[in-house]
């Protein structure tokens, strides 16, 4: 079995729906990246720019320069930020798996089991390890807002294939919240305008996300991906 927390590269596949900050979700991973003096590559694609309609992103992230950008057909890490693209179809890659190499790792964003048979055995057969948690209650648990649900999807995959610390991760997310040269589409202001009016002072906003991503992170450290069972489930 190959070692999945030492590959040089992991190209990603984000799917959720809009409102889910799936795309903020990339632009941090690649901020992070280039915080650690490592390599990324990311791009977003909706078709309509409105809350629960199917949105994805794709990000690439290595230890060596990358020169390929678009779609990542064939991902390494895919995350699930809502159980509808699972039980619903909702996303632009169906089924979820299309693509996905062997030994390679998914995160599910969901407190009850979305995964069919047939699911079950294609996974089996990659030799995957699927994370499932409730990202979205651990985001209102811990940081009082449903919206902080990718720091916690976020933080599961970079706590477990270790390619950046917590620091580079701490400084991306700052640079996003607090920094003034980052250009946002329409929605995505308008959801940043949501998240500063729920804090009303940044700071706040940029600790209660990092006090989710430790969360996730010390969740992480729980697991060893080389032994793991087929399916890893936290209870929220």
């Amino acid at each position: 079995m190959a070692d999945k927390t030492r590959k040089k590269r992991y190209n990603i596949r984000i799917s959720g729906l809009g409102g889910q900050g799936v795309v903020t979700t990339a632009h941090i991973l690649g901020s992070t990246m280039d915080n650690a003096g490592q390599y990324a590559s990311l791009v977003p694609f909706f078709g309509s720019e409105k809350r629960m309609a199917p949105v994805e992103a794709y990000v690439r992230a290595s230890t060596e320069p990358i020169y390929e950008v678009g779609e990542v057909v064939y991902p390494d890490i895919i995350l699930i930020y809502h159980s509808q693209v699972v039980t619903h179809g909702k996303s632009y890659t169906m089924p979820f798996y299309t693509g996905l190499k062997p030994d390679s790792l998914i995160i599910i964003n969901s407190e009850v089991n979305v995964l069919d048979e047939d699911d079950v055995k294609v996974l089996k057969d990659l030799r995957a390890t699927v994370v499932q948690f409730d990202a979205t209650k651990l985001a209102l648990d811990t940081a009082g807002t449903e919206l902080a649900t990718n720091m916690a999807m976020m933080g599961m995959m970079l706590g477990l294939i270790n390619l950046v610390s917590i620091d580079n991760i701490e400084t991306a997310v700052k640079e996003r919240f607090l920094g003034t040269s980052f250009v946002s589409s329409g929605g995505t202001a308008m959801l940043d305008s949501a998240i500063e009016k729920k804090f009303k002072k940044k700071e706040e906003l940029l600790q209660k996300n990092m006090d989710v991503i430790s969360k996730t992170f010390e969740m992480a450290n729980s697991i060893d991906l080389d032994t793991a069972d087929l399916i890893i489930k936290f209870d929220i």
